[in-house]
């Protein structure tokens, strides 16, 4: 059996590896990836059984991984190992089928129960279903997705890799799509890469990030017909930028990027009816997005994005609906945080800084002071308490 440690702190990989009875219970192999696109090019080409992984990391998180593994009917066993005693996480976690969720510090015994429960689980699950063609073609669509999402990104490529799974043709056509972000887009676009390769048209791929983005690649002069399909299958609103020629496969990443550029500066085409979209609901969910990712890089324009509502609006909405703009409704969330663990842990306040997503410790303790009233050092030891009661 394979293991994969998804962690961005070394140290933390360290103590994993050093606590884990590996070979009392099988795990001949054991890979470290330091963030999660790491980890999925691990986990593509070596299939490990278990990854432990760490929710918070620059990049992708450990959420954003184990939804990605759940998109694909991953079939091994996914253990959180976090700081963050947090009900939120816990519940998105369960929500994407982890097999557990363990605390840092980690200590060996339950580490080892876990390891153990965990192997048992995967074993019986063998047994239940000893042979599964459904992963091999899922495994094969993560390959071809990793491969597109590469060659966007300007890695190295063979257009020989890619030929085999788009239709012969002397020119295509690129269309880039944004799927609205609170719907599963992997359903859509699996069902439309299935039409493109039925139909000798194209394909599909989904570039697995944070702004549900899908590439499409046609034959040339047919992304009208296959626009129109998608008015009429599709339920949900997709914005998209399209028509950019593709004279050679070696093109992609240029391509991708004016057509992303076009995106940013929407300059899109929007398809379904995005007004029947209940605006309060998408505030709402907007609202939500925030409270659970509070603590990554957030702005006006990621979320203008993500829900499609332009950043005036969203400026304007999120304060009617909160009572405070973006910036400092964060900011709250952040300090309210800080407060729980300087209380319940014994994090130090450069590592509470760091997973508050701030890098400066000093700037958190001027701004929690300037909120509280106290330093975080002075909060921790009950000066604000001493304060209060007088």
């Amino acid at each position: 059996m394979k293991a994969l440690i998804v962690d961005d702190e070394m140290n933390v990989r360290d103590v994993v590896r050093y606590v884990g009875q590996w070979d009392k219970h099988g795990i001949t192999e054991l890979f470290e990836a330091s963030n999660g696109q790491e980890a999925q090019t691990i986990i593509e080409k070596e299939k490990p059984e278990l990854i432990f992984t760490d929710i918070k990391m620059p990049g992708m998180s450990g959420i954003e991984i184990i939804e990605w593994l759940d998109s694909i009917s991953y079939p091994g066993k996914v253990i959180f190992i976090t700081g963050y005693n947090d009900y939120s996480f816990m519940r998105q976690a369960i929500k994407c089928s982890s097999f557990d969720y363990l605390l840092k510090p980690l200590e060996p015994a339950p580490f080892n129960k876990t390891l153990a429960e965990a192997v048992e689980s995967w074993k019986n699950d063998q047994q239940s279903f000893p042979s599964d063609h459904s992963i091999d073609k899922d495994v094969k669509k993560l390959r071809v997705n990793q491969l597109m999402k590469a060659a966007c990104m300007g890695e190295p490529y063979e257009t020989n890799d890619i030929l085999p799974y788009l239709p012969a043709a002397d020119q295509y056509e690129m269309t880039l799509l944004s799927f609205y972000h609170m719907h599963h887009a992997e359903p859509y676009i699996e069902l439309l890469a299935d039409k493109l390769v039925n139909q000798k048209l194209g394909n599909a791929f989904s570039l697995q990030n944070d702004r549900n983005l899908c590439l499409v690649i046609t034959i040339q002069d047919e992304w009208l017909t296959v626009e129109e399909w998608m008015g009429q299958q599709f339920d949900l609103p997709v914005r998209l930028v399209s028509g950019e020629p593709l004279t050679s496969l070696t093109n992609i990443a240029s391509s991708f990027q004016s057509l992303q550029s076009d995106l940013d500066n929407h300059n899109y085409r929007s398809i379904h009816r995005l007004d029947e979209l209940d605006a309060a609901r998408r505030m709402k969910d907007i609202v939500a997005y925030v409270d659970e990712y509070y603590m990554e890089e957030l702005s006006l324009e990621k979320l203008s994005n993500l829900f499609f509502f332009s950043r005036e609006h969203i400026s304007r909405k999120f304060k009617q609906e909160t009572g405070l703009p973006l910036s400092k409704y964060m900011t709250k969330l952040r300090i309210d945080q800080a407060k729980i663990w300087l209380k319940e842990t014994e994090e130090t306040i450069y590592s509470i800084s760091l997973m508050l997503g701030y890098q400066d410790e000093k700037y958190l303790s001027k701004l929690f002071k300037k909120v509280v009233g106290v330093t975080p050092f002075e909060y921790r030891n009950g000066k604000q308490r001493q304060i209060v009661s007088r």
